[in-house]
C-alpha cells in the first residue's frame, strides 16, 4: 500500500497559493513528489488542486492502491460525499478527481492532523517562500 500526503495553502485567502503532494511506500520511503505555485487562489482551491495533482501522480507512476492523507477535514468529507459541495469551481475539481479515481483498485481518504502532514505543508511553504511571480517553476 502507498500513502499520498497532499496539502494546499494560500497566503491571504485568496492570495498567493501553492500545492504539494508526496507519495510514500509501505516502508515510509519517499517514492515521488510534486509541487507548484498556482498563483492567486483560496485555501480550499489549493487543497483540491493538491489532491488532484497527487492522484494524477499516482496514476502516472502506476500505483493503483493508496491511502490519501489530508489535513483538510472539509476536503475529506466532501470527497467521501459526507458533505455537499456547493461551489461550482470546487465541483469541477472534484469531477476531475473522480475521473482519475476510476483507475484505482483501492483508494481511501483519511483526515490526519496537521502534524502528520508536515512534509506536504513544508513543501507548500518552501514554494511560497521562494516564489518569484515571473520566474516560478514547478518542482
Amino acid at each position: 500500500m502507498h500513502y499520498l500526503f497532499t496539502d494546499g495553502g494560500s497566503r491571504g485567502n485568496p492570495g498567493p497559493s501553492a500545492i504539494g503532494a508526496l507519495i510514500f511506500d509501505e516502508d515510509h520511503k519517499l517514492v515521488d513528489f510534486t509541487g507548484k505555485y498556482i498563483h492567486i487562489g483560496t485555501n480550499n482551491k489549493a487543497e483540491y488542486l493538491a489532491l488532484l495533482s497527487g492522484v494524477k501522480l499516482l496514476n502516472k507512476i502506476g500505483i493503483n492502491e493508496a491511502i490519501c492523507c489530508l489535513d483538510s477535514e472539509l476536503v475529506v468529507k466532501q470527497i467521501k460525499k459526507e458533505y455537499k459541495i456547493k461551489d461550482a469551481e470546487i465541483r469541477k475539481m472534484v469531477d476531475l478527481i473522480e475521473i482519475e479515481l476510476k483507475s484505482f483498485k483501492s483508494i481511501t481518504f483519511k483526515h490526519v492532523p496537521r502534524a502528520e502532514n508536515h512534509l506536504a505543508d513544508k513543501l507548500v511553504n518552501i514554494i511560497l517562500d521562494n516564489v518569484n511571480n515571473e520566474n516560478s517553476k514547478d518542482i
